[in-house]
């Protein structure tokens, strides 16, 4: 390797590894931020009455198909309650046992893209969540990049069809809502 091409790499090397670096803290703080939201979503959402076994039963937070949150997920929901009832955190590679799913984050996968995944959940009564990897299937609730900062769409058609409500305290934060 000649002089010059060492020198080059010196000065190239160092920037392009910082710019990857910053990406994945970008990503990895992107993932963060859906993940604290996630369990703060349900405490402004009721559920029909029956969807849950008692008042003290736990609250099932999902994801179905790819999980980008690693163990983001259980830091977030750890120590928070609503209305009493802990959040535990479940991992599902399908929509096969969505039915104990109160919120579900909504991946997709190779086998199975989010679109599918949604329409097996169907108009069960989970509040569905997609984010700006699957742009065209979007969830009651779907994350996106805003100006640099994460944000959210509902649709609350879709959450009436379900027998879900949603606070306006949450519509209020919303980027945008399709109302019924």
């Amino acid at each position: 390797m000649t002089r010059v091409r060492r020198f080059v790499l010196r000065l190239v090397c160092p920037a392009v590894l910082a710019g990857m670096a910053s990406q994945a803290l970008a990503a990895s703080s992107e993932m963060a931020v859906k993940a604290a939201f996630l369990p703060r979503f349900a405490r402004y959402v009721t559920w029909p009455s029956g969807v849950q076994a008692s008042s003290s039963a736990a609250l099932v937070l999902c994801t179905v198909g790819r999980d980008p949150f690693g163990g983001l997920l259980e830091q977030s929901a750890s120590g928070q309650e609503v209305d009493g009832r802990r959040i535990i955190v479940r991992r599902l590679s399908s929509a096969t046992g969505v039915r104990g799913c109160h919120v579900a984050f909504v991946g997709g996968s190779p086998d199975q893209p989010a679109g599918q995944l949604l329409a097996a959940i169907g108009r069960l009564p989970i509040l569905t969540v997609t984010d700006s990897t699957n742009a065209s299937q979007r969830g009651i609730v779907h994350f996106a990049i805003v100006s640099g900062r994460v944000r959210f769409f509902i649709d609350e058609a879709a959450a009436a069809e379900r027998r879900l409500t949603i606070s306006s305290r949450l519509l209020g934060l919303a980027v945008a809502v399709r109302t019924r």
